[in-house]
């Protein structure tokens, strides 16, 4: 069944975790201890109310006690039209409705800054809220298998999951027609170098916040520069995200695999990736492991490292780390 319209145009709310904020510090002579409020955005397939969204909260609120977390739902308080959305809509759409929901949000709209975690596509979602709206300004943002660079191939459905069937059988009809390019999530990120031109001429949403087209938008590279820390994890033994090396912005074509610093969106600085790393910002990090594999105390030091106070300082990103998968 195609999506209907109200899929395509679900409207979005930010659904709060069970972590509530505690008070703030208010002694004016010493600096504002108070964690920075912590913005998540969940996969593919996901709900805002997993239980394992849950537990993320609750580890961050452990690290930096008083964290105040929010879960972005594409269905509001409804699970199931929440994981829909994940599938089906327009995610300039959708992002548009993140940008209004968080810059309204009287605490979020309130902080000097906030901190973001993305998982699977959840990732280069948030990015692309850093890019082209990022207010409340975006600190320090961390992407577990993101599809920065885009995907390949579609993997594939469980047996009986017949949303995503449906999704991949209306994906692989015609990927970059303005009506799959409107509706289906994950042909918003499809980018296969092999057929570039199509790509550029009708991606939706990656294409724009890679900056990829000829004329620029010099607001993206501003943006993602201002970030303190940006962590990109890398599954080493990714079998969903296809290719891989996409979570650390690598290009794949055939057998042939180009690091970050070698790529002409680093090299040409088009969203400031190369600003952020000469201050010491973009930070490589590789979890072994399938899709979506994360141990606990990957997120532990993720939110001890990066996370955290307004006032604290992070040391740069120091080392021979260069973004090349599996020569580190």
């Amino acid at each position: 069944m195609l999506p209907t319209k109200s899929l395509a145009f679900l409207a979005l709310t930010l659904a709060v975790s069970t972590v509530e904020a505690r008070p703030r510090h208010i002694n004016d002579d010493e600096p504002d201890d108070t964690p920075l409020p912590i913005v998540i955005w969940h996969g593919l397939g996901d709900t805002f109310n997993g239980e394992g969204l849950k537990q993320v909260g609750e580890l961050a609120d452990a690290i930096h006690p008083g964290t105040f977390v929010y879960t972005v739902s594409l269905g509001g308080t409804d699970a199931s039209a929440d994981r829909s959305a994940t599938f089906f809509g327009n995610v300039t759409a959708q992002l548009d409705e993140v940008c209004e929901a968080l810059a309204a949000h009287p605490i979020l709209s309130t902080a000097p800054a906030i901190d973001a975690v993305g998982f699977s596509q959840g990732g280069q979602f948030l990015r692309g809220y850093i890019e082209r709206c990022n207010f409340p300004p975006v600190r320090s943002l961390a992407t577990f298998g993101s599809q920065h660079n885009g995907i390949v191939d579609f993997a594939a459905c469980g047996a009986y999951d017949w949303l995503c069937k449906g999704a991949m059988s209306l994906l692989r009809y015609n990927t970059f027609s303005t009506f799959v390019q409107s509706r289906l999530v994950p042909a918003q990120y499809f980018r296969d170098p092999k057929d570039y031109a199509a790509y550029l001429d009708g991606s939706n949403f990656l294409a724009d916040i890679n900056n990829e087209r000829e004329v620029k938008n010099k607001t993206y590279a501003e943006n993602l520069a201002r970030l303190s820390n940006f962590v990109m994890y890398l599954f080493e033994d990714d079998t969903t995200v296809i290719p891989r090396e996409t979570s650390w912005f690598q290009e794949v074509n055939g057998t042939e695999v180009i690091a970050i610093r070698d790529r002409p969106i680093y090299k040409e600085d088009w969203i400031g990736l190369k600003a952020l790393d000469k201050k010491g910002g973009l930070r490589f990090r590789s979890i072994t492991g399938d899709h979506m594999q994360i141990p606990e105390s990957v997120l532990n030091e993720t939110f001890a490292n990066f996370f955290g106070p307004y006032y604290r300082k992070f040391e740069p990103e120091t080392g021979v780390d260069d973004g090349r998968w599996g020569e580190l």
